[in-house]
C-alpha cells in the first residue's frame, strides 16, 4: 500500500540550505553517477485474484545506484539499478499470505532544465522491466507453490537537483513505474496484480 516517503522532508530541508553552492553542469559527453536509498511504494489499489480476494502489497526500501550519460547538453540517458526490493503480499480477510523480491531496472532518457544553476530540476521517460523471484507463501497459503511472471512497462521520472560543489549535486526524487504481475499459484493462473509504484528517494550525484 503506498505510504508517504518518510525521507523527504529531511532531505529537501537539507537540500534547501545547499542551494548557494556553486552549480554542477551538465555537457555533452559527461557522466553522473547517483548513489541512495529509495522507497518503492505499490498504489493503494493492487486489484483482485481468484475473482474477487483484494490484494495488497506493501512497501520497502533499498539503497540504489543511477548512472547516466548526457548524450547533449542537458539531455541524457539514465540507467536504475538497485538492491532487490522484497514485498509481503496480503490478501483481505486472510492476511499475510506471502512475500517476493524484484529487481526493477529503468533506462530513461530525461531532461535537465537550468542545469547551471544552483538549483535544476530534470523530467524524463522511460522503459522498466521487473523481474520477480524468491516467492514465498504463508498463512493461508502455506505450503503452495506462488509465482509472478516478469513484467514490461513505462516509467516517468522527475526530481531536483541541488549543486554541492562544481561535480555534485544533492537529489531528491520520484519515479512513476507501470508494473503488472500475473499470479499463478500451483501452475494455476489466479489473476493480475497491479503494483504501479511510486519510488521516492535521495541520491547524491557526482560528475566526472
Amino acid at each position: 500500500m503506498r505510504t508517504p516517503s518518510p525521507l523527504l522532508p529531511a532531505t529537501l530541508a537539507v537540500a534547501l540550505a545547499l542551494a548557494a553552492s556553486p552549480a554542477m553542469a551538465q555537457s555533452k559527453g559527461d557522466w553522473t553517477i547517483a548513489a541512495g536509498v529509495h522507497q518503492v511504494a505499490p498504489t493503494s489499489d493492487n486489484g483482485t485474484l481468484a475473482g474477487g480476494l483484494k490484494v495488497d502489497v506493501d512497501s520497502d526500501i533499498k539503497p540504489t545506484i543511477t548512472g547516466e550519460y548526457f548524450i547533449a547538453d542537458n539531455l541524457g540517458i539514465e540507467i536504475l539499478a538497485a538492491l532487490p526490493f522484497k514485498h509481503d503480499i496480503n490478501i483481505d480477510g486472510l492476511g499475510r499470505v506471502g512475500s517476493t523480491k524484484h529487481l526493477p531496472p529503468v533506462v530513461s532518457l530525461q531532461y535537465h532544465f537550468n542545469s547551471k544553476g544552483k538549483v535544476s530540476p530534470f523530467l524524463g521517460a522511460g522503459l522498466n522491466y521487473t523481474t520477480f523471484f524468491s516467492e514465498e507463501t504463508g498463512g493461508a497459503l502455506a505450503g503452495s507453490r506462488l509465482k509472478l511472471d516478469d513484467s514490461w512497462g513505462l516509467a516517468a521520472h522527475a526530481g531536483l537537483d541541488f549543486a554541492v560543489g562544481g561535480k555534485g549535486a544533492l537529489r531528491v526524487d520520484v519515479r512513476w513505474i507501470d508494473i503488472d504481475t500475473d499470479v499463478k499459484l500451483d501452475g494455476a493462473k489466479l489473476g493480475t496484480v497491479k503494483i504501479d509504484p511510486l519510488a521516492y528517494g535521495v541520491a547524491y550525484v557526482f560528475k566526472f
